[in-house]
């Protein structure tokens, strides 16, 4: 009779948390409705063209057909639990891809038999390498004219340098496609098209089939024996049975050495059933991944977690949702048990907390649960102070987990309200975006009384105003998108500031030299102190710790607002050369406000730049329309890169200016016919 415990292991390792990761436009959304509506957990399939996707259930989703928001559900299959992520593809929603990939333990990487690997495609499949996620490769649309599933495995090695490895092929390309081929089980797989494609038939290989799969299981067995040396023997020996395949395409999926690759066609309803056998197959379960390391928030000592039902709890919020005022937070448990009423330490904002609610979520929709444990994705109320990228812990054994990554916004806008009450109203759904979306931020010009807000890209911003207009009822004007700048120096430059004056009845006084030079683009900031200075030679002359630290944090307060612009100073060196010190005198405040007037005449004197974001531009088009591309991509500022040919379509690569780029998308389609597709996302600040 098993134990409790071994109970509670098989139900997590029954788990799958699986995000869907592929390009705009390459099929996510219809492939989520199709695994819910196999699975049972909807009763009539929706389609992204009719706006009517379970997963794309925000207004904006539903009139762009794409995906804006990371919609999360939850389904069986073969009594595995999937809690399924369907991510946005778009570049300017990139943190919804990063965020839940840093909570996943799979993924399934979806390509359009056409297009290929496409650049968003390449963008997240390289971020979930970065987090190490397992990943299938689902090729779809091969009913589509031009689907070529060759050339996309192809590109699957060249360009994503990715083990790619079929587990079946299709019957067929294009309006010929019509069946899938299993290779393992060496049986051909028909979609009943009358039940929607619920009902799959396996029938043996005919002899023209056979002769078609024989090569490609061939290929398959020796990219396993080289990959997977438990396999080698029984290979070679030839004493191997179907579940010794399936075991080592596992082993090998886990490790990364092999990206399994299927086929089929969502919109058609073919071979969806295999994928989802596939990821209860050979996708890692919570127990199958490496544990995350643990930090201790008062002592700094790092741990790794133990994944179990009974250990302290470990839970990392990925996401956050204002609902009438009330925080939902999203969050993935990691280890222990969460429960309604439980208190809960939020370790780095030091605060204690009670969960109210537990939620299920399936899109926009919700199912209270009691309890949630380890492998469980779930929403919780209650956190009034939590942001994305918080931990909650147990009160007794608080740790912080690995926070999600920050982005550097690109665009702002500036949004005045038409009146006081429309201004309330304004801050209130600002305040609320902002929350729930890390990418944006938002300040008050109190010059002006507009709100600034920046964001990822156009875009962004403009969903943004649709989503105050529908959700508020308020059209606050919006003046011209402008860049994000920031400033850097040319050269090198030495600053002294010099502060002495009484503040508050209090005599300050500070002495500060420092010199500051420029680093390469994108390096950052670094801000230390003159060897001489840290580690005098002399102990008795050493400044004490108190005012080198104030003149530090003056320094890095003054590179908040550069010279030219205001904006933010980034890409250089500051060496505090000297802290001069008045006995009885000298003050903390004192040399910080001396640090500043330093920084200051350094900045001015080191050549000061004001840089710009640069984007990386891909455009797609026919043949035809090429020579109107580049002219109109010359014109913006770009400067192409490289030209070459993928899927029958003429591609450009290259850099342009941001500020050159405001209107370009429009522009683009209408000097094409709408035919060309544009890919946009940032590369660097730079001096342009």
């Amino acid at each position: 009779m098993k134990t409790a415990s071994a109970d509670a292991l098989s139900a997590i390792r029954a788990i799958r948390n699986l995000g869907i990761i592929a390009h705009i436009d390459a099929g996510k959304t219809t492939l989520s409705e199709r695994i819910l509506f196999y699975s049972q957990k909807i009763h009539k399939m929706g389609e992204v063209h009719d706006g009517t996707a379970t997963m794309d259930f925000m207004p904006e989703e539903q009139e762009r057909g794409i995906t804006i928001a990371a919609a999360t559900t939850s389904c069986l299959w073969n009594d595995h639990t999937l809690n399924l992520i369907d991510t946005p593809g778009h570049v300017d929603f990139t943190i919804e891809v990063e965020r839940s990939l840093r909570v996943l333990d799979g993924a399934v990487g979806v390509f359009c038999a056409v297009g290929g690997v496409e650049p968003q495609s390449e963008t997240v499949w390289k971020q979930s390498e970065r987090f190490g996620v397992p990943k299938l490769a689902f090729i779809n649309k091969m009913d589509r004219s031009g689907a070529d599933f060759a050339a996309v495995l192809d590109a699957l090695r060249v360009r994503l340098d990715a083990r790619a490895v079929p587990l079946n092929i299709p019957l067929g390309e294009g309006e010929s496609f019509r069946a899938v081929l299993d290779l393992i089980a060496m049986q051909r797989l028909d979609f009943d098209q009358d039940s929607q494609g619920r009902d799959v038939r396996a029938a043996p290989l005919s002899d023209e089939e056979r002769a078609l799969a024989a090569p490609w299981r061939e290929k398959m067995l020796e990219s396993l024996a080289e990959e997977d040396e438990s396999f080698l023997e029984a290979y070679l020996g030839e004493h191997f049975g179907e579940d010794d395949i399936r075991a080592a395409v596992r082993r090998a999926t886990l490790s990364r050495r092999i990206t399994p690759v299927l086929a089929g066609s969502a919109l058609r309803n073919i071979g969806v059933q295999p994928l989802l056998d596939a990821v209860t197959l050979y996708l890692p379960s919570p127990l199958d991944v490496s544990p995350p390391v643990a930090t201790s928030p008062d002592s700094g000592e790092q741990t790794m977690l133990e994944l179990r039902p009974d250990a302290p709890l470990a839970a990392l919020i990925f996401k956050v949702l204002l609902e009438g005022g009330r925080k939902l937070a999203l969050l993935r448990i990691y280890a222990g048990t969460l429960a309604e009423g439980d208190s809960v330490r939020n370790a780095g904002r030091r605060t204690d907390e009670r969960i109210s609610r537990l939620f299920r979520l399936h899109a926009d929709r919700r199912e209270q649960v009691a309890r949630a444990g380890v492998g469980d994705i779930v929403a919780a109320l209650g956190l009034r102070s939590a942001r994305t990228g918080d931990t909650i812990s147990a009160p007794r054994a608080p740790v912080l987990l690995e926070s999600v990554s920050a982005y550097q916004p690109v665009i702002t806008l500036a949004f005045e309200p038409r009146n006081a009450d429309e201004g309330k109203t304004l801050d209130e759904a600002l305040e609320r975006y902002a929350v729930e979306d890390p990418t944006l931020s938002v300040q008050l010009d109190e010059g002006s009384g507009h709100r600034i807000v920046s964001g990822m890209g156009e875009l962004h911003l403009e969903v943004l105003r649709e989503r105050i207009r529908r959700e508020y009822g308020i059209e606050p004007r919006t003046g011209q998108p402008q860049v994000v700048l920031r400033e850097s120096v040319a050269a090198e430059a030495e600053g002294h500031g010099l502060f002495d004056r009484e503040l508050g009845n209090v005599r300050h006084h500070g002495e500060v030299t420092l010199t500051v030079r420029s680093r390469q683009r994108g390096a950052g900031n670094v801000v230390r102190m003159a060897p001489a200075l840290a580690s005098p030679a002399d102990k008795k002359l050493a400044v004490p710790a108190a005012l080198c630290q104030e003149a530090l944090q003056g320094i890095t307060d003054s590179l908040l607002s550069g010279p030219l612009t205001g904006y933010p100073v980034q890409d250089v060196e500051v060496t505090l050369s000297s802290v001069n010190r008045r006995e009885g005198l000298t003050t903390p405040a004192g040399c910080h406000m001396a640090a500043g007037m330093a920084m200051r005449e350094a900045l001015e004197a080191a050549r000061p730049l004001c840089l710009e974001p640069v984007m990386r531009i891909e455009i797609s088009v026919p043949e035809e329309f090429l020579g109107a591309a580049i002219s109109l991509f010359n014109s913006s500022g770009g400067k192409v890169e490289q030209l070459f040919e993928r899927a029958g379509l003429k591609v450009v690569q290259g850099l342009a200016p941001m500020r050159r780029l405001f209107g370009f998308s429009t522009a683009l389609r209408s000097a094409t016919q709408g035919r060309a597709g544009l890919v946009m996302s940032f590369e660097v600040y730079d001096a342009v």
